[in-house]
Parts: C-alpha cells; sequence; structure tokens
C-alpha cells in the first residue's frame, strides 16, 4: 500500500519536472515532508486537453457514495482489480491523474510490536509521478475533489520492506495515463512494479510515524 507521501520541492522544480497549464500556485505549493490521507496534495490532471495542476484531497469519495466517509478507506486502488471495483470503474476509465512526490514511506514490521520506517525515493532525488483516480463529490454547496494512488506488487527494492508499492509512471508513460483516448488495455500495461535500480530506499526516524509530524526531519537518515 501507500500509506504517506511527501512533495517537498517549489512550483519552479515542478514546471521543470512536469507540464501543465502555468496557474498562479506560489501560495499554495507548500513544501510537505509526511503528507497523510485526508490531506490535499497537488496533482495532475487532463482537463478539456489541458493538464492542470490541482489540490485535491487523499482519499476517493465516489460520486455517488451518501457521504464522505467512504474516502478514509479508499486512499488505495488496487492495480489487479481497478476496472472491477465499483468505485474505481468510472474514474479508470475517463478520471485519471498524476500524484506529484518526491518520496513515500513504508513500514518494516519485522513482529507484532515493531514498525521500522522506510523512505523511498528515485536515486536522482528528482519528482515523480503516482498512478493515481480521482472523483468529485457533489453533495454539499463546494464540490469535493479527492484522489486515490494505485498500488501494484512490490519490486526487489520494496520487498524486504512490504509486499506493496505505488505504480509509479515512467515520463514516457506520464500522458498516456493522462490521455483520455488511452484504451483500457494499454493503461493496464502501465500498472507495474517500477524499475528497483532507479530507486533508493533508506531507514528514518520515527518521526515520520505520526501524521501531526510534517517536518524536514522526517527526511533524515538513522542507522
Amino acid at each position: 500500500m501507500c500509506g504517506r507521501f511527501s512533495q517537498a520541492k517549489d512550483l519552479e522544480e515542478l514546471y521543470d519536472e512536469f507540464t501543465f497549464i502555468d496557474e498562479p500556485f506560489d501560495d499554495i505549493i507548500q513544501p510537505r515532508y509526511n503528507i497523510a490521507p485526508s490531506q490535499l496534495s497537488p496533482v495532475i490532471i487532463n482537463e478539456d486537453g489541458n493538464n492542470k495542476l490541482r489540490m485535491f484531497k487523499w482519499g476517493l469519495v465516489p460520486s455517488w457514495s451518501k457521504d464522505t466517509k467512504m474516502g478514509y478507506r479508499m486512499i488505495n486502488a488496487r492495480a489487479e482489480t481497478i476496472s472491477e471495483k465499483p468505485s474505481f470503474k468510472k474514474p479508470f476509465k475517463s478520471q485519471r491523474c498524476l500524484v506529484i512526490a518526491d518520496g513515500f514511506y513504508e513500514w518494516q514490521k519485522p513482529d507484532k510490536k515493531t514498525k521500522i520506517p522506510y523512505r523511498f525515493t528515485m536515486k536522482d532525488k528528482k519528482l515523480f509521478a503516482m498512478a493515481g483516480l480521482w472523483d468529485i463529490w457533489e453533495k454539499q454547496d463546494d464540490p469535493l475533489y479527492t484522489f486515490t494512488i494505485i498500488t501494484t506488487s512490490e519490486n526487489d527494492l520494496m520487498r524486504p520492506v512490504h509486499d506493496r508499492m505505488p505504480v509509479i509512471l515512467p515520463e514516457s508513460n506520464r500522458q498516456i495515463w493522462l490521455d483520455p483516448k488511452s484504451n483500457e488495455a494499454e493503461l493496464k500495461e502501465l500498472l507495474v512494479p517500477y524499475d528497483s535500480n532507479k530507486m533508493d530506499s533508506y531507514r528514518v526516524s520515527d518521526v515520520v510515524n505520526s501524521w501531526k509530524n510534517d517536518l524536514p526531519e522526517c527526511f533524515i537518515s538513522v542507522s
């Protein structure tokens, strides 16, 4: 699964790495070291043929849901069943997004009482895109825009820590994922583990265990 991630780069670095319409986001994009479910985070969607940067809430609330409580259970969508589950079927067809990150966290559990946090990044420390889905819930005065992160089986780097990881899209596949004309077969081919050789991981301190700690200290390596 993917239960926490980070995006601490500035807007200029987002522009350098991704293609989207230039809009005034300077006061919105702030360094985030420990993004947790139910919080806002930057995503890129395709709207009217253009890539646009948006701030959506993490935890997908389907448009047909009676209330917003489902979002707490919908932070991840399994790649293997994405076209079958009622909550994800429609978004998979027409509401796909890129979830922007510079790292994500996972916890190794050697026994029932121990949780050891690790941070996973690209080897070059650049931003990357996780495959996501989004939806809009309009049963309140202000529409609620939410997203979920798609997960797949682990790669070699991930295996000692966890058996799931977010789907990370190489740059060559990002536009295919966003393109409304992409068909289901080619989209499913993208939902595979990322190349371990292009990633890095290291142990971090227990400060990351609490979602309240959105601090640079979350990035510090510990032995």
